[in-house]
């Protein structure tokens, strides 16, 4: 009976969380990170501070928490572009129709530089920006190696590839957050680029 006790309190906990980010993600891409308070969002949420506090160490490791959450979205729609069931060119029209619609979000946008200029005097969120940053940069690295593998291409450094289209993401996103006129297209072009090789 104590593991089923311990299993549901898990549960709740984890409930509670998902709940505390949920809300958290709202408060943040709709007011900021310096206007949104713990107090706020335990109160939208409905819960105690002290129930923030016991899943969260403070509102940095909150925001975070959402800042994952939307990367983990945008990870998703960029493999689901790039396993399509098509040849390389299809794929990246895919990334590109994707593109449009999710890179570049002015909120997300404003939040991440908001929360970035933190870095500066904050040693845990620059280690852990860092960490994420690196970790993406892995991910997208095993991307293009499967798509060049897969497309039969040779000759593309898979590292380097995956740093040079995160930075151009980052760019092109800033950018588009403030004119959505810009067009993708220019990441498509320059993925073509990258991802040319040599054919096997």
């Amino acid at each position: 009976m104590s593991s089923n006790i311990k299993v549901s309190r898990a549960q709740r906990q984890a409930q509670t969380r998902e709940a505390l980010i949920a809300v958290a993600r709202e408060m943040f891409l709709a007011d900021g990170y310096n206007a949104t308070s713990l107090d706020k969002v335990a109160l939208r949420a409905g819960f105690s501070k002290g129930a923030v506090y016991s899943n969260f160490a403070g509102k940095e490791e909150l925001c975070m928490a959402v800042l994952d959450s939307i990367h983990e979205e945008q990870i998703i729609g960029v493999v689901r572009a790039f396993t399509q069931d098509t040849d390389l060119d299809g794929r990246i029209e895919a990334f590109s129709a994707w593109a449009r619609e999710g890179l570049g979000q002015p909120r997300w946008t404003a939040l991440e530089v908001e929360f970035g200029a933190i870095a500066r005097q904050s040693t845990y969120v620059a280690t852990e920006l860092v960490k994420r940053h690196r970790a993406i940069r892995v991910a997208i690295a095993d991307l293009v190696r499967q798509v060049t593998a897969e497309a039969g291409i040779e000759g593309v450094d898979a590292d380097q590839a995956a740093t040079a289209l995160l930075s151009l993401g980052i760019g092109l996103g800033t950018l588009r957050s403030l004119d959505q006129t810009i067009d993708v297209g220019v990441f498509a072009d320059t993925m073509r680029a990258l991802l040319s090789g040599t054919q096997a």
